[in-house]
């Protein structure tokens, strides 16, 4: 077995054993067990919950399906709408990934991670200016709580300023998620 063909067998195993885990029945936890909780026979398990660690794991197409699955359990929401277009980001569907994530916004302007995420979209796309004042507004919304909309924040007004700036600094956005209340690093792109 090649080096090659074992990381994907590792990576198709992990991506097994995490759907697994979230399924009824399998891995099902007892009082005390260190294992995750099982859901009760005919729940299902939630999307939205499953396409996070999906993305946490790198599994960006099967996380989307998970995602579009949380949509059509609970509908349209800016958690499903943000995490869909975040997603598409990671597949590198720029478009789709703007168009859900505005989405987002419009239904809820105060939604701190689909401004930043959105900010990333833009600077991905080329369009500094616009995303300079996306990052400011999530910056204004977080009260600069978040290290990550800071940075992102800072590199966007640096790059408006000096266009050959992120050629010279480190360029990296970060995408944002909300989980229990916390804004969560996902990636660096």
């Amino acid at each position: 077995m090649t080096v090659m063909s074992f990381g994907r067998y590792l990576g198709a195993s992990l991506v097994v054993i995490l759907l697994a885990a979230c399924s009824t029945g399998a891995l099902h936890a007892e009082k005390g067990s260190p294992y995750a909780p099982g859901t009760a026979k005919g729940q299902a398990v939630d999307g939205l919950m499953v396409g996070h660690r999906l993305m946490a794991a790198g599994e960006y197409e099967l996380a989307l399906k998970a995602y579009y699955r949380g949509a059509a359990e609970q509908g349209a929401t800016v958690d499903v709408l943000s995490a869909i277009g975040s997603a598409n980001l990671h597949l590198g569907r720029l478009g789709q990934a703007e168009q859900m994530l505005r989405h987002a916004i419009e239904k809820d302007q105060s939604f701190v991670p689909a401004w930043n995420n959105l900010g990333v979209v833009l600077m991905e796309q080329g369009h500094v200016a616009e995303a300079a004042k996306v990052f400011q507004t999530a910056y204004a919304l977080d009260s600069g709580q978040s290290d990550d909309i800071r940075k992102n924040l800072r590199l966007a007004l640096a790059k408006q300023q000096k266009p050959d700036y992120a050629e010279a600094e480190d360029k990296n956005f970060s995408l944002v998620r909300r989980g229990n209340g916390q804004y969560l690093l996902l990636t660096k792109l």
